[in-house]
């Protein structure tokens, strides 16, 4: 186990800290060029159904958004875009960016390295129990089976891509047992001391968990970034890649003999109820968003699945849906106002009929008649212990 302490790539220690809400310090002010108090961003991740528990190659429907040089996303919201985006436009899989002066769910790929932050907590934090109840239980225990006949190994080592505010290890280091060190990858610097200092204190049976935090671009991974790697997770990341760089990802995974955890991939699917004559329609023009300039948009699960059985994985899939009602109205509300965004921009025709649409759900809502079934699907590769494991 390395690192016994939670720290920086720049170094120094943090304290691990329970959760998110008990963080000091982190406000709208925390980012520059922002305004305290400007509202939470908009964020969809839209979805359908791949049946789970099945391995090898598969077939069906996924979901994936480019990266190309792009900061590396964080549970569908670090999204970044080309030269030539125009800030406060509607983001593929995340909506519009909210009234001027508020802060967006996405970095501009045109951003450098170095430039404030522009992401935004407030929807990650949002999100955050819904992911967690969605994530597929089933398949922890073909995790935790392989993790334990792992050679060599005195505890685990992960990597979470794209961590964001690191939910991911909120919500899995605790249902593992065994010392931890958690390796948190994201190219926002604020995200990243976030999720270090929010990051749980130990494992299921009371084990070590130490976190330490890398700024990089997981569209260029290696096996040898993961040499040593017990496990690779992430949430909402593979429908923001490439076919290309899901390549590169199970590439990486299997070269170094590690199993992935993926988590969340959008599946093309959302249902409402009460249901409504726009609705398929709708769904249909938000797709098309996500797939825009050669982005698989809702096909990334198969595209995956199919990477990592051709790199010589076991893959099983799982459902892992969101299932929203008036207990998650402000996560809804936010889902919808960017669900119904993404679809008008692809269709600007749908305009008239979606402000309705909208307005009317919106109604609904607040009176607490709408709930809502946003599909993903959870994807666990096993790969052939090798390569770079140890």
């Amino acid at each position: 186990m390395t690192n016994p302490a939670t720290t920086t790539q720049q170094g120094g220690a943090i304290p691990a800290q329970p959760g998110p809400r008990e963080v000091t310090g982190v406000t709208d002010s925390a980012v520059p060029g922002t305004k305290p108090g400007s509202g939470q961003a908009l964020a969809a991740g839209v979805q359908g159904v791949v049946s789970g528990g099945q391995s090898g190659r598969i077939g069906g429907e996924s979901a994936a958004r480019s990266t190309e040089h792009a900061a590396v996303p964080g549970l569908g919201s670090s999204v970044a875009f080309g030269p030539g985006h125009v800030p406060g436009a509607v983001i593929p899989g995340a909506g519009p960016s909210g009234k001027p002066g508020s802060r967006p769910t996405v970095k501009l790929r045109e951003a450098g390295p170095d430039d404030p932050p522009r992401y935004a907590p407030e929807w990650l934090e949002l999100r955050e129990p819904a992911d967690a109840a969605g994530r597929a239980h089933d398949l922890l225990d073909p995790l935790r089976i392989r993790l334990a006949n792992m050679p060599g190994k005195s505890g685990v080592v992960i990597h979470d891509l794209g961590c964001g505010t690191g939910s991911m290890g909120r919500w899995l280091a605790p249902r593992l047992d065994g010392a931890q060190h958690w390796i948190l990858h994201d190219r926002d610097p604020y995200l990243l001391h976030f999720a270090a200092v929010s990051s749980p204190r130990s494992a299921a049976d009371g084990s070590r968990v130490t976190v330490e935090t890398r700024r990089g671009d997981v569209a260029r991974l290696t096996p040898d970034a993961l040499q040593g790697a017990s496990l690779v997770t992430a949430s909402a990341l593979l429908d923001v890649l490439t076919r290309e760089e899901i390549d590169t990802l199970a590439a990486a995974c299997t070269g170094a003999g590690c199993p992935a955890l993926l988590t969340l991939s959008v599946a093309g699917r959302v249902e409402l109820t009460p249901s409504h004559p726009l609705d398929a329609e709708l769904t249909q023009a938000f797709n098309d968003h996500q797939r825009r300039d050669g982005l698989l948009g809702p096909d990334a699960v198969t595209a995956a699945a199919e990477a990592f059985s051709e790199h010589g994985a076991t893959v099983r899939l799982h459902p892992s849906p969101w299932r929203l009602g008036p207990e998650q109205a402000a996560l809804t509300e936010q889902w919808l106002r960017g669900w119904v965004g993404a679809a008008v921009e692809e269709r600007p025709e749908l305009r008239a009929e979606a402000d309705v649409y909208l307005t009317n759900r919106l109604a609904a809502l607040a009176a607490g008649e709408l709930r809502v079934t946003v599909h993903h699907v959870d994807l666990l590769a096993l790969s052939r212990p090798g390569g770079g494991a140890s």
